[in-house]
């Protein structure tokens, strides 16, 4: 797991279009780059991001002279749900970046939780990438990282696995969004990476898994400290559950057939 050097992995970072004078792309650091959007000014508000349902807003955040695009998600702009608490889908957000994280994967684009202009929300970083393309677009790449996206899924209890969350940037990088529906206690799997189902999980993932539990079993490790203050105590017993069960079958898991397995739309 190489969740210790994840502070010092370089991202490509390009400067917010829109009317403003675009910099040269500049290489940040992980580190750099949560300061930026932990501490920035939220200065502009570029609009809402279609096709959420939730409000999703693009905005300019600006912290000493680095200025980065991302998405903000406040609280309030949460829609009600039956099954998830209302007002706790910017927390989960955040716990599943935590996730990917200490996993050594980075999946999830960096994700904090702060105060924005209409209140507290989760704000990530914006991932430029081609909107004609997805999951069903991408599928024939090396499935490595897709292996790893549906160890994450499973691990996290994600309810909204689309296609249109798993994104290529411009380097050709894969990243996944929108982890509002995670970690609940109940079985919530819904996803359309199913083309993996019972097959074996890999040994480097095993082992990656395997170190995530070991911290997850510490009551005092940094991580299960910060996921205590983003769900609650019996969210965070199942999701440590999910990664031994996972880890004792060995394989990834077939779909259930007693409850809807796919997400609503596909993409």
């Amino acid at each position: 797991m190489a969740a210790n050097a994840s502070t010092e992995q370089g991202l490509e970072m390009h400067s917010p279009s829109g009317g403003e004078q675009a910099d040269a792309p500049r290489v940040l650091s992980l580190h750099q780059v949560l300061e930026v959007l932990q501490s920035g000014t939220m200065y502009a508000v570029h609009g809402l991001i279609p096709w959420s349902s939730n409000y999703t807003f693009l905005v300019t955040v600006q912290h000493q002279e680095t200025k980065l695009l991302a998405v903000y998600k406040p609280i309030q702009g949460e829609r009600p749900l039956w099954d998830f608490p209302h007002g706790s889908l910017a927390q989960r957000e955040v716990a599943a970046f935590l996730v990917s994280m200490a996993l050594g994967w980075h999946l999830v684009p960096p994700t904090v939780l702060r105060e924005g202009v209409y209140g507290p929300g989760a704000v990530q970083l914006f991932i430029e990438h081609d909107f004609e393309e997805h999951y069903f677009t991408l599928r024939e790449r090396p499935p490595e990282v897709f292996t790893r996206i549906v160890a994450f899924d499973v691990i996290t209890n994600n309810a909204d696995r689309k296609a249109g969350h798993i994104l290529r940037d411009r380097t050709g990088r894969i990243w996944v969004v929108d982890h509002g529906l995670t970690f609940h206690v109940q079985p919530k799997l819904r996803t359309v990476l199913w083309d993996f189902a019972d097959q074996p999980l890999p040994h480097d993932m095993q082992e990656d898994l395997q170190q995530l539990l070991k911290v997850l079993r510490d009551p005092e490790s940094a991580l299960v400290t910060q996921l205590a203050q983003l769900i609650n105590l019996s969210e965070l017993a199942a999701f440590r559950e999910r990664v031994a069960q996972l880890l004792r079958v060995g394989r990834f898991p077939l779909p259930s057939t007693n409850r809807r397995c796919v997400p609503f739309p596909l993409v």
